[in-house]
């Protein structure tokens, strides 16, 4: 059994809160996690964002603030920008946003106006809520339309993309989503982008980490804006990024603040500056790489035991596995697997069937067990706990779960959680 880390003064002050800590960073160490944007952060990470950062407000950018005392706060942020900048080849980052969302979020009030045509990828198919989905604001507040996949292969078709957008000339159109497995064209975007005059917003939330790695080609040359969250493949703490050619800056800035938001989470923003640091580090491009050589192997040894995966394996980090022929619903399938200490998540596949709160599939990545250093020979092994799983999920036989959740804690042992120094 595993041992949770000190935390004096939040036990002394709070116990309560204290055990609930406890308890999940046992859990995070014991379990093998496998839902595609979770990661483990360095402890260098953690502790940045729990520095007297935390306690400054600091609303404006660095020289143009409208609180005083900021003279380390300045510091701090353009440490963050100028390595974003760096990292991904850039000529502006904007790091003040506070999650992916609100980012996108500031690309349709810097671009858009409501009531404006907005284009991107249809969420049952793969993106995401903010790409102009009708239950978001961003598909309530604009004209929302959605391409799709293929039916006979899943992956985007580029005319009819085209053909879309010429249709219906939307302003903004995003590029990415939650469930890609595929390397996103973003050459192709950026042609049709340019054809109908709209601004291409790449989202490149899952595979920030592996473009900074070099194991996925970058946005920067196609894209006149990239959103990104911090965390995820980038290892970063929960936080976001905009960046642009220099001459969208004025307009990204001034979208973020005033447009959205107040004073940014200097204590974030000093994570985020360090995760850069670690990300521009030659380690990072042997961990971005091992990341998708593991979500290729697991591929891989899953299609040798009959499953069925989207688009027929995965290019990056993300696998996603349609559970139909296995007759277990997604949901079914992805509790059980939780009970065998096998942590995903249940997702649609394209053109499913079922209801988005019971699906016919579970989504799989790579990024947290290649953190914790499991490389690509313990994939076939953790391909037959899955089918163990999914087939005990199908049977109802907790006997087996229960199995398998020993298996999973005693392999997770060997191989310790960057941040997690629990001792056994």
């Amino acid at each position: 059994m595993t041992q949770s880390l000190p935390h004096p003064a939040l036990a002394a002050a709070d116990p309560e809160l204290a055990a609930l800590v406890g308890a999940e960073e046992r859990l995070q160490a014991d379990t093998l996690r496998l839902i595609p944007s979770e990661n483990y952060v360095s402890t260098a990470v953690l502790e940045a964002t729990g520095t007297v950062l935390q306690n400054k407000y600091s609303e404006g950018y660095a020289g143009r603030r409208y609180y005083e005392g900021q003279q380390n706060i300045d510091l701090v942020e353009t440490l963050a920008v100028e390595r974003a900048k760096a990292v991904f080849g850039v000529e502006h980052a904007n790091v003040q946003p506070y999650s992916g969302s609100p980012a996108n979020l500031a690309a349709y009030l810097a671009f858009a106006r409501p009531g404006d045509t907005v284009m991107g990828m249809s969420l049952p198919m793969g993106g995401h809520l903010t790409h102009g989905w009708g239950v978001s604001a961003t598909g309530t507040w604009f004209n929302g339309v959605q391409y799709g996949v293929r039916h006979d292969t899943a992956r985007i078709d580029f005319d009819e993309v085209r053909d879309l957008a010429r249709k219906e000339r939307p302003k903004i159109i995003f590029c990415g989503g939650t469930a890609v497995p595929r390397t996103i064209d973003f050459a192709a975007f950026g042609e049709i982008a340019r054809e109908v005059d709209a601004v291409l917003v790449a989202d490149i939330a899952h595979i920030a980490g592996l473009v900074a790695g070099g194991a996925h080609p970058s946005p920067v040359p196609h894209a006149d804006v990239i959103s990104t969250t911090t965390h995820k493949t980038l290892r970063g703490p929960r936080g976001a990024m905009l960046m642009s050619r220099a001459t969208h800056a004025k307009a990204i800035d001034k979208a973020v603040f005033p447009g959205l938001q107040g004073g940014p989470h200097n204590h974030t923003t000093a994570a985020i500056a360090l995760a850069l640091h670690e990300a521009a580090a030659p380690s990072f491009r042997d961990y971005a790489h091992a990341v998708v050589a593991n979500a290729k192997a697991l591929a891989e040894a899953l299609l040798a035991r009959g499953f069925d995966l989207v688009s027929g394996g995965t290019d990056n980090h993300l696998v996603l596995i349609d559970l139909t022929n296995k007759d277990v619903p997604g949901k079914v399938a992805a509790k059980a697997l939780d009970r065998a200490g096998i942590v995903v998540n249940y997702n649609t596949v394209p053109f499913d069937p079922r209801k988005p709160f019971d699906p016919s599939g579970i989504r799989i990545g790579t990024p947290s067990l290649t953190s914790r250093g499991l490389g690509t020979d313990l994939m076939p092994q953790i391909a037959e706990w899955i089918d163990r799983g999914v087939t005990a999920a199908g049977k109802g036989d907790e006997e087996e779960l229960a199995a398998l959740r020993g298996e999973v804690a005693e392999l997770m042992a060997r191989y310790p959680a960057p941040g997690l120094p629990i001792a056994g």
